[in-house]
């Protein structure tokens, strides 16, 4: 008599583990308490492994303090209602500026001008003086990274940004996920700035997206997924970046992805008991880099 194929805990044949609260995500993630299946927006960080919500929320009645119980992401954040709320916002600003952008090119004054990277150079009539964030203007550091002229441009950027947003905002929590994705933004428009002809405009946020791929890759080696496919995404969008037929700012798409990665290491495997150290201490550390190299960058310009 031949052999019975193996049975999951739920009594069906052996296959690829689908999420018990969201069927159709495949993950190879169990429960320590209770074995079943559970996804990265379900996953809570244990003591030893991972539980699933209510699992957390029975244990809650154990004697330990409430906070002791109550449901944690990955990196140690909240669990929230809508794990794709910053991801909402991003898109929405980045919409907003691009609608601003678009409406103001029919006018005198066009908004693409005051909120371009840029190092140091004339903008429009020469006797106005020079501009730039060599000439004190900081912001363009910032704005820059919701910037977007072209449709093709803001809709890969958007894509991006939700399918690679949704599952870190979930995995890391609101305030890890925005800090990611704000010093990669950063990041890349600072290594732009240092290398980047100082009258050449940069535009777009690319450098943060690609903080966020870098993120992604850091997180599925973390969770032990297959890493062919973030690898294919990575090698597809380096081959874009680096094309000799495009003008694309090189120098943001590096400086995000390599920022994105960095912090999402510190995010994903700092030591439980001293996560918030380990993890706040890297984005500050990022953080200290970026107005370092364009404190360098100021004075070798001016």
């Amino acid at each position: 008599m031949g052999e019975q194929p193996p049975e999951d805990q739920d009594g069906s044949a052996a296959g690829p583990l689908t999420c018990y609260r969201h069927a159709g995500r495949e993950t190879g993630i169990r429960c320590t308490r209770c074995e079943r299946p559970i996804c990265t927006d379900c996953m809570i960080e244990a003591s030893v492994g991972f539980h699933c919500p209510e699992c957390v929320r029975e244990g809650s009645g154990t004697g330990h303090h409430p906070a002791a119980s109550r449901p944690r992401t990955l990196a140690g954040g909240r669990i929230a209602a809508d794990p794709r709320l910053v991801t909402k916002i991003l898109i929405g600003v980045n919409l907003a500026v691009f609608v601003a952008v678009l409406v103001s090119e029919r006018s005198r004054f066009p908004l693409v001008d005051d909120l371009l990277l840029f190092g140091r150079a004339y903008t429009g009539d020469p006797s106005g003086g020079l501009e730039g964030v060599a000439e004190g203007q900081w912001y363009r550091l910032v704005t820059s990274m919701f910037l977007h002229q072209e449709v093709w441009h803001i809709a890969f950027n958007m894509l991006g940004l939700w399918w690679l947003g949704g599952p870190l905002e979930a995995a890391l929590g609101r305030a890890r996920y925005l800090a990611l994705y704000l010093l990669s933004g950063l990041a890349g428009s600072a290594l732009t700035y240092w290398i980047a002809d100082p009258a050449q405009g940069s535009l777009g946020a690319s450098g943060a997206v690609f903080g966020l791929l870098g993120a992604t890759a850091v997180l599925m080696r973390r969770m032990n997924y297959d890493m062919r496919p973030v690898i294919a995404l990575l090698v597809v969008n380096l081959i874009f970046t680096f094309n000799p037929w495009g003008a694309i700012a090189w120098q943001a798409h590096v400086g995000g992805l390599v920022a994105g990665a960095l912090i999402a290491v510190a995010m994903v495997h700092a030591p439980r008991e001293r996560r918030n150290l380990v993890q706040y201490g890297a984005c500050a550390l990022v953080l200290v880099v970026v107005v370092v190299v364009v404190l360098i960058r100021t004075a070798a310009l001016t």
